[in-house]
């Protein structure tokens, strides 16, 4: 089962408004963005901890509501931020292997 969350947040390079999508899908996350409706997906190069935190905090939300959210998506997520600890960001390929 897969599972695709989106937001809106602020690019933290320009300042822009962007969209970010996330999916899982066979156990790997890939975090995308685009800045237009009607643009492609650009992969992510560098997932920061804050969009970590976003897809942490909106999995929780849909975990309550029983929507698809396993107990493994969030303790895959939890683990991301734990590692990353002070980091801003994730070194090297962003897609994450669970």
């Amino acid at each position: 089962m897969s599972v695709e969350v989106q937001w809106t947040d602020e690019d933290p390079e320009s300042g822009q408004k962007r969209f970010v999508r996330v999916t899982r899908f066979a156990g790997v996350w890939d975090f995308r963005v685009r800045f237009r409706r009607r643009e492609n997906w650009i992969t992510v190069g560098n997932v920061t901890r804050d969009m970590w935190e976003a897809l942490l905090e909106s999995l929780e939300r849909r975990y309550q509501r029983r929507e698809g959210v396993s107990d493994d998506d969030l303790k895959t997520v939890r683990k991301m931020l734990a590692q990353l600890k002070d980091s801003p960001a994730l070194e090297g390929d962003q897609r994450t292997q669970v």
